[in-house]
């Protein structure tokens, strides 16, 4: 995500609705490619394949995130710098993530209703502007004006940069300086190879 600490520009943010699909597909490809849509956290491999719809998966993957944006609640939000778009934060119950709902890297907490960050993602020219922040935190209001008592997120743990194949799901500095607290460490007997994460949360009272 890079350091949001060198200067701040403040991005007009958005919720997503079918007629910015565009704009999503602009941020997403330019991080992660054609194929991506942000469906990853929600459906698994075999849900994508089987998705509705004619013509090659990126079509299929769009008409699906563009349906899920015809609802009341978006899926996201996307931030805006002099009208371009610059960064996207998923964010919805996390019942809605299956990936993330099933995964052993992301366990429960509690049984609190909680909605989750599982990705965000900046533009690389303009990273380090304190975007990503202003994405966490707009994403954090809109949960709580849904209803939701809280809001969760996995970023890695510790200080370091990560790298490109997983820095959509953010770091632990990155979510503490837009005001979330860690309530797990990352997990014990976990296979070596696994990025550590901790489990971080803001409440609604926060």
């Amino acid at each position: 995500m890079g350091s949001d600490a060198a200067k701040s520009t403040t991005p007009i943010i958005r919720p997503l609705t079918p007629r910015l699909m565009d704009q999503l597909g602009a941020i997403l490809r330019g991080s992660w490619g054609s194929s991506c849509w942000c469906l990853h956290p929600r459906l698994s491999e075999k849900q994508m394949r089987e998705l509705p719809g004619e013509g090659a998966m990126n079509l299929r993957r769009r008409a699906a995130m563009t349906k899920l944006a015809r609802r009341r609640r978006a899926p996201g939000l996307l931030a805006f710098v002099d009208e371009a778009p610059v960064g996207w934060v998923a964010i919805a119950p996390r019942g809605e993530f299956g990936r993330v709902d099933a995964s052993r890297a992301t366990p429960r907490v509690d049984d609190t209703d909680v909605w989750v960050i599982p990705c965000i993602t900046v533009a690389k020219t303009v990273r380090g502007q304190g975007i990503a922040v202003a994405l966490i935190q707009a994403a954090a209001a809109y949960a709580f004006e849904q209803g939701a008592p809280a809001v969760e997120a996995y970023p890695r743990a510790g200080d370091a940069r990560t790298g490109e194949d997983n820095a959509y799901f953010g770091t632990e500095p990155l979510f503490r300086r837009a005001g979330f607290r860690v309530v797990r460490e990352p997990l014990s007997g976990v296979p070596r190879n696994w990025i550590p994460r901790v489990t971080m949360r803001k409440v609604a009272a926060d």
